[in-house]
């Protein structure tokens, strides 16, 4: 049985990965979990039967929803599809997914854009905590071209700037 489940495809930073909205998608783990291994073709090496590109690179996903949290203006998890096992994991963020969450959440009207640029809080579920991007939106509409580059990247693209607020501690419980 195929279920169409509608999807954005994007980079963020020096990754790429699939953006699902929380709410066309399962809420439950099991379901999911098998839902994100097919999308994205693992376990395979390849990667073959989906749009995992064979590499953990490019087999992670992002599924945004309204906040949760007073702070937030929309839910961010991150989950990394193991390439080459049946697994995937929701124990880590990834920054560079992280940096089309504002985007993402903007085209899919969970956030209003302003004229110039937005600015989108993010409450990272994985790790329970906040970062806020900044987003160009010229006219109101989210701005892809730009001038900022990124090693690893080629060409130019529109910056998406991201500030992480108090993350000292969200996942080990201290800083050094």
């Amino acid at each position: 049985m195929q279920t169409r489940i509608p999807c954005s495809i994007m980079r963020g930073g020096t990754s790429k990965g699939a953006y699902f909205a929380a709410s066309d998608v399962p809420a439950d783990r099991a379901i999911l979990e098998r839902i994100l291994l097919a999308v994205m073709g693992s376990p395979d090496e390849r990667q073959i039967d989906g749009i995992g590109g064979a590499n953990p690179l490019t087999s992670k996903v992002a599924i945004v929803g309204p906040a949760t949290r007073p702070d937030a203006d929309v839910d961010y998890l991150f989950v990394q599809v193991v390439v080459n096992e049946p697994r995937a994991d929701y124990n880590q963020n990834c920054g560079n997914i992280l940096a089309g969450v504002g985007p993402f959440a903007i085209e899919r009207g969970l956030v209003k854009a302003a004229d110039g640029e937005t600015r989108v809080r993010i409450h990272m579920v994985n790790s329970a905590s906040i970062a806020v991007a900044t987003v160009q939106t010229p006219g109101r509409r989210v701005a892809y071209d730009g001038e900022a580059r990124i090693d690893g990247v080629p060409g130019r693209h529109a910056p998406v700037l991201i500030d992480f607020l108090d993350v000292a501690g969200s996942t080990c419980g201290a800083l050094l």
